[in-house]
Formats: structure tokens, C-alpha cells, sequence
């Protein structure tokens, strides 16, 4: 499985021959300012939730490349209106596609489309694919439910947000990774605007001291897990 990071909380994971786009935030994104949509294809595209900086580019890449909508039933309804084929999942479930299995989990987050109108509620996902399992938690705060995940999951790798005032703060992100029970964490939803900048050093050794290794990617950079 590789995962290569596009800024603030987009990620391409390519797996089991196939490529999951993850929150497409590139139009707009300071951090992907060298990346252009039209050069990104999916077959299938995961959405959290619905604001502006986890959608940006969903219709677009969908349209283009003819991919799989995978989110909550509200925003599937949504995207079909507009003529695109969803998958509508919801809290609990799990589906498996020809990529492996994707199980919806909670993420205490909110949630709208850029006209306000509601998106349904935020979600973060387990999946589990060519013999690895990731977990993608959203946008969210730091929550007891994350301690179900490794009752079911033995986790390769958690994909968590680390930059504060709109989700978890890099402490509270240590200690979800030990509810999660992972010790190889990748970062997200951090640095794309002042108000969620972190110092990168600082925020490795809060890691490495709990015995957890926190990979901070630049835009375009990959990992294999």
C-alpha cells in the first residue's frame, strides 16, 4: 500500500491495483499549490465530511475519471443529485470493495457544504487492504470511541489530524494514538493556515518519548506501508 500526501488532509492511497483519493483539498490549498487537479484520477474517492477543504475537487476528479463516491448517506445524496455514483455508508458499517474492506467509524467533527447546507455527520474509516489496515480518522477531537478500534484492528498505521483549534491538538493526538494502539502515526489537517501551524520538532519528540514514530510528509511525498 502507498499513500502519498497532497497537503492538509488529501491523501492517494494505491492498493490492490486500485487509487483511493482521500478529502481531494487541492484547489485552494496553499499546500498543494503545485499540484494540479487535473493530473489526479481516482476509482474511487473517500470524503470525511463535507467542508469546503475535504471536497474541493471531488466533483471534478469524479467527473473526469468516472470514480466511486464513498461517504455518509446525506452526502450521497448530494453527489447523486448532481449525476454521480455514491456508495452511502453509515456509523458501524462495512462494505467490501474490489480494494478490501472500508468500515465507517465515528469522528467528532461537523459538518456542511460550503452553502451551508447540511453534510450529514463526519466520519473517519478502517481500511483494511493487501494484508495492511489504516485508519483514517477525519477531522476530529480526541474521543473514547477510538478505544473500540483495536478490540477489531490491529492497525499498521493511524492517520490522524495533529493542528489544534479545529481538531485534536498534537497532545491529544499522542494519546489517541494510544487508544488506538498504533505506534506509526501520519499527520494531517496541520500547517495549511496559521491558526493549526505546529512546530515540527516538538511535535516528533512528544511522539518518540510514548515509544510512536509521527511521519510529517511535504506535498507529493509517499510512504509505503
Amino acid at each position: 500500500m502507498e499513500i502519498t500526501y497532497y497537503g492538509h488532509s488529501c491523501l492517494r492511497i494505491e492498493t490492490e491495483g486500485k487509487n483511493l483519493l482521500v478529502d481531494p483539498f487541492l484547489t485552494g490549498n496553499p499546500k498543494a499549490a503545485e499540484i494540479d487537479p487535473n493530473s489526479i484520477s481516482a476509482d474511487y474517492i473517500i470524503l470525511t465530511h463535507a467542508h469546503f477543504d475535504h471536497i474541493s475537487d471531488a466533483e471534478q476528479i469524479a467527473k473526469r475519471s468516472g470514480a466511486l463516491i464513498i461517504c455518509n448517506h446525506e452526502m450521497a445524496m448530494h453527489y447523486q443529485s448532481k449525476g454521480f455514483e455514491c456508495h452511502e455508508m453509515n456509523f458501524g458499517g462495512s462494505k467490501e470493495f474490489d480494494f478490501g474492506k472500508l468500515k465507517m467509524v465515528y469522528s467528532t467533527h461537523s459538518s456542511s457544504f460550503p452553502d451551508n447546507s447540511y453534510g450529514g455527520n463526519p466520519a473517519g474509516f478502517v481500511l483494511s487492504s493487501g494484508g495492511k489496515t489504516i485508519y483514517l480518522a477525519g477531522d476530529t477531537a480526541l474521543t473514547m470511541d477510538m478505544k473500540l478500534i483495536p478490540m477489531f484492528f490491529k492497525l499498521d498505521l493511524a492517520v490522524l489530524p495533529i493542528g489544534g483549534n479545529f481538531t485534536m491538538d498534537i497532545d491529544e493526538a499522542v494519546v489517541a494514538a494510544e487508544f488506538v494502539e498504533c505506534d506509526k502515526i501520519l499527520g494531517i489537517h496541520y500547517d495549511t493556515m496559521p491558526i493549526i501551524e505546529i512546530d515540527h520538532e516538538t511535535a516528533k519528540k512528544k511522539f518518540t518519548e510514548k515509544g510512536k514514530e509521527l511521519i510529517l510528509l511535504n506535498s507529493g511525498e509517499s510512504i509505503e506501508v
